[in-house]
């Protein structure tokens, strides 16, 4: 990771940029080839009547109004917009765009550290880690993950609009910081935290603590108030647009006990990345021990950077970095029935890279030692992530690849199971199919989409009355279940008795699909 190349620094930057670049897209290019897969694509894309309009006055004002999917992100709505109009329902084009989003955000990821600290191969290996790394394939290979890498995008764009303001802090430099944070937030506001990473980064590399006479903490605040007060606005906005009336809530101890776990189990996964998986299920029982072990282990690793932080600040900053981005995601905030995403280390990981690219190089003295090893360590570990990563990427091909893999990863994965079986159904394997809507339903009795999925295989097969015993069950589980009751209301067309799929029809469309309404006001069916 030290200069050890006899090229100019300008050259040796150029070489990173088109390395990056290459190896990225070389990794990564397999995804160009994928299906949708049915998990949160559907509904971004595939069956969303709003992206399929393209842009429109209407969408565009749908985009700014609508907590469609539990988030207010603009956006990433319009961003999928512009890919409709560009490719239609063609998914490699939506994958195509979501690869150069996370090279674009690479590159400027890498410019920011190498700016910020001068150093060519070290900000490089931080940049590659974050390229390259297993977990992040989620977050690229997801279409309907493009909140993460867009929001990505502005993100290291607003801090590197920050260091060209730090460099001179002068009124015309500082909207541009402002404005690119709030297209961060409209893309994901996962990004809220972005006013202490710039707090940390002042202390170090910047180094800006050093040269201020005055208070630290009225400069600080005076400076940072905007970003603060867009973080708190963003912050209320995602909590409303989470907030499901119907979502029965996991134990506050038991969220509160899983989050040093979840913490640790990321960790883990950074530096041996196994058994990565779309979904994890949440569990209520985890061993007291492993709570504790967890907790232990982070409260020794902060004491310890704590303590190092004059004499090694960067292994303060990398290991806040890391704590503070993944906190908003770590569960103690429920937004879904999942104990932890690999998606939530998309910004992490650039701590952990801190602290590798500068704390490893602090242990060795001898600086022809350095020279000579860690520079082909490094490249070999950024290998057998790419490796890692290569192979991770061909699990997301469609869905009964990933869920597949997800089933051979992970235990009592209902969520699994149930988004496995529609793609069997379609394709034929109905008894495979029905198999995985009865384990879904097995392990979580109260699966409301499994008994909605398993009714739609019913009435793909004629056998209506079972599918309304399935919806049935759908609805008393979630009575808000606009698709539930179109599904129902269709059945009930189908056997002829039309005041009952009627006022299916009206149920669905108070909750926001009406579809189903309008064909049967057009057939004289309701009135």
């Amino acid at each position: 990771m030290q200069n050890k190349i006899n090229i100019s620094p300008s050259g040796q930057k150029l070489i990173v940029y088109i390395v990056l670049t290459l190896l990225t897209l070389a990794v990564f290019w397999q995804v160009n080839h994928y299906d949708f897969v049915n998990l949160d694509d559907y509904a971004y894309v595939k069956d969303n009547s709003h992206i399929q309009s393209g842009i429109t006055l209407d969408e565009i004002r749908w985009a700014f109004s609508t907590t469609h999917a539990e988030l207010w992100h603009p956006l990433t709505w319009l961003s999928l917009m512009f890919d409709y109009q560009l490719h239609d329902l063609n998914p490699g084009g939506y994958h195509l765009t979501n690869l150069i989003l996370h090279i674009l955000g690479t590159l400027l990821l890498f410019w920011l550290f190498n700016r910020m600290t001068g150093t060519v191969w070290r900000s490089a290996f931080v940049a590659a880690l974050f390229a390259l790394h297993p977990l992040h394939v989620e977050s690229v290979a997801w279409i309907a993950e493009r909140k993460d890498v867009l929001s990505a995008f502005f993100y290291m764009l607003t801090l590197c609009f920050y260091v060209y303001y730090t460099e001179k802090p002068v009124i015309k430099r500082y909207p541009l910081v402002v404005f690119s944070f709030v297209f961060a937030l409209m893309s994901k506001p996962m990004v809220v935290t972005l006013p202490l990473i710039m707090i940390l980064l002042d202390y170090w590399p910047l180094k800006r603590f050093e040269s201020e006479k005055g208070n630290l903490v009225l400069w600080q605040l005076k400076e940072k108030i905007p970003f603060f007060v867009l973080s708190a606005i963003f912050s209320i906005i995602a909590l409303y647009a989470h907030h499901i009336p119907s979502r029965k809530p996991f134990p506050l101890s038991s969220r509160i006990a899983i989050a040093p776990v979840s913490f640790m189990t990321y960790l883990e996964k950074t530096f041996w990345p196994h058994d990565l998986a779309v979904y994890y299920p949440f569990s209520n029982q985890i061993p007291l021990g492993q709570i504790l072990g967890a907790t232990i282990l982070i409260i020794i690793i902060s004491a310890a950077v704590i303590v190092m932080v004059k004499r090694l600040p960067y292994l303060f900053v990398g290991w806040s970095w890391y704590a503070i981005t993944i906190l908003p995601v770590i569960g103690i905030m429920q937004v879904g029935g999942f104990a932890m995403a690999d998606r939530y280390t998309y910004l992490s990981l650039i701590g952990i890279g801190i602290m590798l690219a500068w704390g490893i190089p602090s242990l060795i003295k001898s600086e022809n030692i350095r020279k000579s090893i860690l520079f082909p360590l490094g490249i070999v570990f950024i290998f057998i992530m790419s490796s890692i990563t290569w192979k991770q990427c061909g699990y997301w091909k469609n869905s009964i690849e990933l869920f597949n893999h997800a089933l051979q990863v992970t235990k009592n994965n209902a969520l699994a199971h149930n988004s496995i079986a529609p793609s069997l159904a379609e394709g034929g394997q109905i008894n495979l199919a029905f198999y995985h809507f009865n384990e879904a339903i097995r392990i979580n009795p109260d699966y409301a989409d499994a008994y909605n999925n398993r009714g739609n295989a019913y009435s793909r097969l004629g056998k209506y009355q079972q599918a309304i015993e399935d919806y049935n069950k759908a609805i008393r589980l979630k009575p808000d279940y606009a698709d539930a009751y179109h599904n129902r209301g269709l059945a009930y067309f189908t056997q002829g008795e039309n005041k009952l799929g009627c006022i299916d029809a009206k149920k669905a469309c108070e909750s926001g699909i009406c579809e189903i309404l309008e064909v049967a006001a057009d057939r004289g069916l309701c009135r």
